[in-house]
């Protein structure tokens, strides 16, 4: 049985870093793709980063300033987020699933979740002054 469970979420002012860490187990993760998420208070859920097969997807809203990555030593998946907005505040979910396809929900239009249905229970990241 695959599970999936998130840390480090916390709060942070403005321009400071985070790191999450999404620990898996019941399977490698060389071989699933694994995406994270967010979810603002009263908002939908959004695909914020995805690693499948060494390629790494972003959204534009992320993209140069977040970092997704593999430690295969203790197999888990790492968000390195840096230059943070209140706008990226959020519980910040990892997911996984058999037919999960980053690409199809890091890029296509309608941002929707393509096949992530394993998911851990979230950690708050707050970014305010």
């Amino acid at each position: 049985q695959v599970q999936l469970a998130e840390s480090g979420g916390g709060l942070v002012q403005p321009g400071g870093s985070l790191r999450l860490s999404c620990a898996v187990a019941g399977l490698t993760l060389q071989y699933r793709p694994i995406g994270w998420f967010r979810q603002a208070p009263g908002g939908e859920r959004e695909g914020v980063a995805c690693i499948s097969s060494g390629s790494s997807y972003y959204s534009d809203s992320v993209k140069g300033r977040f970092t997704i990555s593999i430690d295969a030593d203790k197999n888990t998946v790492d968000l390195q987020m840096n230059s943070l907005k209140p706008e990226d505040s959020g519980v910040y979910h990892c997911a996984t699933g058999v037919w999960a396809s980053c690409i199809a929900t890091m890029t296509y239009e309608d941002k929707r979740n393509y096949g992530f249905d394993t998911w851990g229970n979230g950690t708050l990241v707050t970014v305010s002054s």
